[in-house]
């Protein structure tokens, strides 16, 4: 670990520790429990059926089965 690396450590360590702020506490919580999935491959996580929706939209991508975003919601608003 480079010198840098350690100084920027020992500074937020310092600067967490000296936080009064629950929600800024709770904030930092929060990206360090989302911090700890990113060792999962979220691919794993999905289910059958949600694998299957995405390749299935990956597929509509390819053969440029698609519409713009503002076609998609003229559609929607208008039947």
């Amino acid at each position: 670990m480079s010198a840098d690396l350690q100084t920027t450590r020992k500074e937020l360590i310092d600067w967490i520790t000296s936080l009064n702020d629950s929600r800024l506490l709770n904030q930092l919580n929060s990206i360090k429990l989302s911090n700890a999935d990113t060792q999962k491959d979220w691919w794993e996580e999905l289910s059958p059926n949600q694998k299957e929706n995405i390749e299935l939209g990956l597929k509509d991508l390819e053969e440029r089965r698609t519409i713009s975003s503002k076609e998609f919601w003229n559609r929607l608003r208008h039947g």
